[in-house]
């Protein structure tokens, strides 16, 4: 019986567009090449209106590639039909597609996007409420309040003038402090500390027992600013979460395979450890013998265990 061996080579995309071969196309959005992958979602854009109802069928595909391409095909195609599930891609799970949706959604120009892409900028990621923001500029929308305006600074990271917005910035800013970048978060604990309301506690609270050793520290020197006394932070610090490697880790690898239980601690003298422990093992079982070697390594094994652990515990929590 013959085998049959997948085929490994590049799809034709210039033949699929000329063919009009949507199904072709859609598939090579899943290609491992991430060129093949935009040329493809460029075609499907060229094929124009008429690939419309096919792409909008297979916005339900599972795979996130395939999302993606098609978000941008339609973005290129810009036919109003688009619109609607476009907006209802805003709250889809996956941040790419959030992101590339509301970019689409600027490039369509369809003021229907404006109330979704606005509730956007308040989501929690970045990327999300960057793209909402410069989607809402190419569709004229001018904010009709200054918690408005706040929330499209802190989509653009427009720091400076979002610093200057004073009090009212302390509201997007605190929930940006959910957001899962740290070096956002970082930037706004600094935001906050720099405007100095009693509004910002909140927020500094949360920055002090945030995992990041960053924010923690921008929360603390936000903290006086706010009004908060220097004696009450080291409560809030307290609540932050502890990391430390642990110490039975650590004493049942190096009681296995020793050398990597201390390389588990971050301690540069692990792996020389390990190779120097693998090279006499196998030395002494070419002489002694299985039951011998292990009988006269074990007593090491076993103290190297015990250090193991003794330096973890020693270790401080970060």
């Amino acid at each position: 019986m013959r085998l049959k061996i997948p085929s490994t080579s590049k799809p034709d995309i210039t033949r699929l567009l000329e063919r009009k071969d949507i199904g072709g196309l859609i598939k090579a959005l899943r290609h491992s090449d991430f060129t093949i992958q935009w040329q493809a979602a460029y075609a499907l854009g060229k094929i124009g209106p008429e690939g419309v109802d096919h792409l909008l069928a297979a916005l339900s595909h599972e795979s996130r590639e395939v999302k993606i391409g098609i978000i941008e095909a339609l973005g290129e195609i810009k036919d109003p039909r688009t619109v609607p599930p476009l907006i209802s891609l805003l709250k889809n799970v996956s941040v790419e597609v959030r992101w590339a949706s509301a970019i689409a959604l600027g490039e369509i120009g369809d003021r229907r996007a404006v109330q979704p892409l606005v509730i956007s900028l308040g989501d929690l990621d970045k990327y999300v409420r960057y793209g909402a923001a410069i989607s809402l500029e190419k569709l004229d929308w001018k904010p009709e309040n200054d918690t408005e305006k706040a929330y499209l600074l802190l989509g653009k990271e427009d720091w400076d003038e979002l610093g200057k917005m004073g009090e009212v910035a302390i509201k997007p800013l605190n929930q940006a402090l959910r957001d899962p970048h740290a070096d956002v978060r970082t930037k706004v604990m600094e935001m906050i500390g720099y405007i100095g309301s009693e509004k910002g506690i909140n927020g500094v609270m949360r920055g002090l027992m945030d995992e990041n050793p960053s924010v923690r520290w921008k929360a603390v020197l936000a903290g006086p600013k706010c009004g908060i006394s220097h004696m009450y932070l080291p409560r809030g610090l307290n609540k932050r979460p502890r990391i430390r490697k642990n110490p039975r880790i650590a004493a049942i690898l190096n009681f296995i395979l020793p050398g990597l239980g201390y390389d588990y601690l971050g301690l540069w003298f692990g792996v020389p450890i390990f190779q120097f422990e693998v090279t006499l093992t196998l030395l002494m079982l070419s002489y002694e013998g299985e039951n011998l070697t292990y009988s006269l390594l074990f007593p090491a094994y076993a103290l190297l265990a015990l250090h193991a652990w003794y330096m973890a515990r020693k270790m401080p929590e970060l």
